[in-house]
């Protein structure tokens, strides 16, 4: 997602101090299928993520800093919950037990139906969890594709400005946090975007949702300027 003469404008204003602007970087990742702008290249780390029905899930984590402001985006691989929580409910005492069990059409063995369906709300839960105020709490959508994003104003006056998507069994957890006085990190949020599996940047006509199947690609019919598309 390359950075607009309007965004790069922006960016030079609320940068502070000497740091410019051209200094932030597009970075791409096919494996992730993500592109976006962060300050420095970013660091990547491989870590577990639990799930809300107790999956230990691969994730990736690409973070990069600025000072004290924070920037990162969490990539959870949630394609093996099916497996993972099937194996697990073997393990519970009493088969027909649907607390732990599940197994219904509706929750799936180990309820792996309702942790995948449920992850975007779940990971929007834990951030509400965290010492802060929630400001704002609205359903978003990034060039077709549907999620949550959250703002907080932590104990310390920072501010934390967070966005979450679900994208082919992937989760998506974005978010910048930056010193109180500081802007809210906005444009680390509006510079993400959607690579196909080709490494081409990728929208949707319609709406994304993983509970269905995806869209016909493409910018939206009689859109005059598909950029503004998010």
């Amino acid at each position: 997602m390359r950075v607009t003469p309007l965004v790069a404008a922006l960016l030079a204003v609320t940068l502070s101090g000497s740091v410019l602007a051209q200094e932030w970087i597009e970075f791409a990742s096919r494996e992730d299928r993500f592109t976006g702008n962060f300050p420095t290249q970013p660091r990547v780390t491989t870590t577990t993520y639990q799930s809300q029905y107790g999956a230990d899930l691969p994730a990736r984590v690409y973070s990069a800093a600025q000072g004290p402001s924070r920037y990162s985006v969490t990539v959870v691989d949630y394609s093996p919950i099916e497996k993972i929580l099937t194996a697990k409910a073997q393990k519970c005492p009493v088969r027909g037990d649907e607390g732990c069990y599940g197994g219904t059409g509706f929750s799936g063995v180990g309820h792996w139906r309702l942790d995948y369906q449920g992850a975007i709300v779940y990971a929007t839960w834990k951030f509400i969890q965290r010492d802060a105020k929630v400001t704002q709490l609205v359903w978003n959508t990034d060039y077709g594709v549907g999620g949550h994003q959250i703002h907080l104003t932590n104990r310390d006056g920072s501010r934390t400005m967070a966005a979450i998507y679900m994208h082919v069994q992937k989760l998506y957890i974005i978010e910048g946090t930056v010193p109180k006085g500081l802007p809210e990190p906005a444009l680390f949020q509006q510079s993400f975007g959607w690579l196909d599996e080709n490494g081409k940047e990728l929208r949707y006509q319609s709406l994304y949702h993983h509970a269905f199947p995806a869209p016909p690609r493409g910018a939206p019919p009689n859109q005059e300027n598909p950029g503004n598309d998010r």
